[in-house]
C-alpha cells in the first residue's frame, strides 16, 4: 500500500520508517526541509516539502494513488482539514489524525475521521487506524490462540445489528468505540458510521474474520 504522511516530527518519521519496514511505499509532506532529517539517510520514501492540506502537494506525495493517509503535525487545524481533503477530495478510506485537545475529538468523529488524542497516542494505535487488515492485535492470551483485535468493517455493516455482524463472521464484539467513546453493545446495538469495532477471535482466524468483514453482511440475512 501506499501511504501519505503530514507532519515529519517525531510521530511522523517514526510512523514512516515503521511503515516502510513493512514493505509499503510512504510519502512524508513537511513545510520545513530541514524536518525530513529524521528520516535518516535509509529511508526510501517522497519527502515532499509543502503545506499537507494542499491538493497540488498531495498530489505530489501520491495521494492519487494511496490507500491512506496520516495527519500527525503539530497542529489540530492542519490535521484535520488534511484529514478531510484526503477523504473527501481524494476518497482515500483509512485516515487518521492527530489531536492534542481531546476535547474535540466528538466532533471531529462525526466527520467520520478517526482520532487519536496525544495523551493516548502509540504508533500501535496510528497504525491500526492506517492498515485495519494485518494490524498487530490489542491483546493475545499466553498460549496465542485467542486475540482482541480492532477490525475494519466495511460500509455494508452499517445499520446492521451487532447480533448479525458476530453470526456471520463468527467473532465475539468485545465493545464499539463511538464518537470516542467505549461502550458494550448489546445484541440489538446498530453498527454506526465511524464506530470502530473491537472483537475476540482466534488467532487462526484471522484472515477469515477480516475477509468476512471486508465482504459485508450475506444478502438475505436478517
Amino acid at each position: 500500500m501506499h501511504i501519505v504522511i503530514m507532519g515529519c516530527g517525531r510521530v511522523g518519521s517514526a510512523l514512516a520508517q515503521t511503515l516502510e519496514q513493512q514493505g509499503h511505499t510512504v510519502a512524508v509532506v513537511d513545510r520545513d526541509p530541514t524536518a525530513f532529517r529524521r528520516l535518516g539517510s535509509g529511508f526510501g520514501g517522497r519527502r515532499v516539502t509543502g503545506i499537507g492540506f494542499d491538493q497540488d502537494t498531495l498530489r505530489e506525495a501520491g495521494i492519487e494513488e494511496a490507500g491512506a493517509f496520516a495527519a500527525v503535525s503539530s497542529g489540530d487545524n492542519s490535521n484535520i482539514i488534511a484529514a478531510r481533503v484526503a477523504r473527501e477530495m481524494f476518497g482515500i478510506e483509512h485516515v487518521a489524525a492527530r489531536i492534542y485537545d481531546p476535547r474535540r475529538a466528538e466532533v471531529y468523529q462525526r466527520l467520520g475521521i478517526p482520532t487519536v488524542a496525544t495523551v493516548r497516542w502509540t504508533a500501535d494505535q496510528m497504525l491500526r487506524r492506517l492498515l485495519p487488515s494485518g494490524a498487530e492485535p490489542l491483546w493475545r492470551d499466553p498460549t496465542g490462540a485467542v486475540e482482541l483485535a480492532e477490525v475494519y468493517a466495511t460500509e455494508a455493516w452499517i445499520g446492521q445489528k451487532v447480533s448479525r455482524l458476530q453470526e456471520e463472521t463468527g467473532v465475539r464484539v468485545a465493545f464499539l468505540t463511538r464518537l470516542g467513546e467505549a461502550m458494550l453493545p448489546t445484541s440489538q446495538t446498530v453498527v454506526q458510521d465511524g464506530d470502530l469495532v473491537h472483537v475476540m477471535m482466534r488467532s487462526d482466524d484471522v484472515e477469515r474474520v477480516e475477509a468476512a468483514f471486508a465482504e459485508g453482511p450475506q444478502e438475505g440475512g436478517q
